[in-house]
């Protein structure tokens, strides 16, 4: 019974690791364009926060970010950073003129969709 319980533990994390899985980008070819962020998250399988945020990852290394001001405020908002793809990872500025960047790994690309981990959130993304 102890040697069942043992390999149903190993079948566990090893399907828990492939569910997980991230892809691993040669270059930018499969990130280029924009992409609607619908929601962020603090996990997977957290409550989601929705967004109304395009990402516009742009081929000289450009990652412009769209906000549009669902309150009212502002009409958009547009952000440059920078970006680019190394060791199979996005890493792109934490914020507009500094020189700290982030990686971020895409765990999921399927049809139209994207889900990005960044550090300490997920981004969930469908191509515009």
């Amino acid at each position: 019974m102890k040697t069942i319980t043992t390999l149903l533990s190993l079948f566990v994390v090893l399907a828990a690791g492939v569910a997980q899985a991230d892809v691993t980008l040669q270059d930018n070819s499969k990130i280029l364009g924009k992409w609607k962020v619908t929601a962020e998250s603090m996990g997977l399988d957290k409550e989601k926060k929705a967004l109304n945020v395009t990402w516009d990852f742009q081929s000289n290394g450009t990652l412009m970010t769209i906000g549009e001001d669902t309150l009212g405020r502002t009409a958009q908002m547009d952000i440059p950073i920078k970006y680019s793809v190394e060791n199979g990872v996005i890493k792109k500025q934490v914020t507009p003129g500094r020189e700290k960047y982030e990686d971020c790994s895409v765990l999921e690309m399927e049809g139209s969709n994207m889900i990005l981990k960044c550090k300490g959130l997920f981004f969930f993304m469908t191509r515009k």
